[in-house]
């Protein structure tokens, strides 16, 4: 774990730091501003999961509203979608405002704060479908305007996670790095589960399955490129023995749901596949949550 601060985030301190220097003429505490930095630091890493995880929330409600229009066990999916929605608005007002029980600082970044912004305007547009799925409004052109507008929604997203990424400096690049793309695994997951239910639908049925190909072949790579490295994604590898040990678990499971996404989508296979796109998104998470600490 880096010592040393990266310009951008010592400048996101600065108040902290003013209150740390003592009154003129004495020296400045360098064990308080050690802390102060290493603060900093964390909270970036914190800042980069938690953004990262909302993209993989943007999936995960469009996933669950697939499922309530196939009929797959509405009272549950229903509750599932209700509270998906409420961390993904939870966690978008927390990495503007704050959030101290998620351990959130606030966003002073004046670019960061701004893309948050679009995504607040386009999670405005996105929410009032997702209400009509939860109270059975939902009709087909609903559905068909979810499958179009979540993808914006993820990319808006996308782009401030790669903001906070680029504020971790070069000191901790490597790290924030991994940290983005080992969330993004958690968005794959859920988003092959979304794209493989929209063909099940017929709604754009080659576009979706040419677009779950890519995802899974995204997914594969990256989780092998975080166990073994990948130039091309800027993956170091992984020699944490606890962290591997997380990733071939999450390998394992990947053996179990790839074929559960290359069979024809079939009514009484919907509700297994749903629960094996849950596992691999907690242990995928128990990876990124790892990673995090180790930063």
């Amino acid at each position: 774990m880096t010592r040393r601060a990266s310009v951008i985030v010592l400048t996101a301190t600065l108040g902290a730091l003013a209150a740390a220097v003592p009154a003129a003429g004495q020296g400045i505490d360098l064990s308080q501003l050690d802390s102060i930095v290493q603060q900093a630091t964390n909270e970036l890493a914190v800042q980069i999961n938690l953004s990262g995880r909302q993209r993989m929330l943007t999936q995960k409600m469009s996933k669950e509203a697939m499922l309530l229009a196939l009929g797959v066990s509405p009272q549950e999916t229903r509750r599932k979608l209700k509270g998906t929605m409420a961390l993904f608005e939870r966690t978008l007002i927390g990495l503007m405002q704050g959030d101290r029980e998620q351990k959130l600082p606030p966003t002073t970044d004046a670019a960061i704060l701004k893309q948050l912004n679009k995504v607040m305007a386009l999670w405005r547009q996105f929410k009032p479908l997702m209400t009509a799925v939860v109270s059975g409004l939902a009709d087909r052109s609903m559905l068909e305007e979810i499958a179009r507008a979540n993808l914006p929604l993820l990319a808006e997203m996308n782009k401030a996670v790669k903001m906070y990424e680029r504020a971790s400096g070069a000191d901790t690049a490597e790290l924030a790095v991994v940290i983005n793309l080992a969330g993004r695994q958690r968005m794959l997951t859920q988003k092959m589960a979304k794209e493989y239910l929209l063909v099940a639908l017929g709604i754009e049925p080659k576009t979706n399955q040419a677009s779950l190909k890519r995802t899974m072949a995204l997914f594969e790579r990256t989780l092998k490129g975080l166990l073994d490295g990948d130039p091309e994604q800027e993956l170091p590898g992984t020699k944490d023995p606890a962290i591997r040990a997380q990733l071939n678990k999450v390998m394992k499971l990947w053996e179990q749901y790839r074929p559960m996404l290359q069979k024809p989508p079939k009514q009484a296979d919907f509700a297994a596949l749903e629960d094996m796109s849950l596992k691999i998104l907690a242990e995928m998470n128990r990876a990124v949550k790892m990673y995090e600490e180790s930063w």
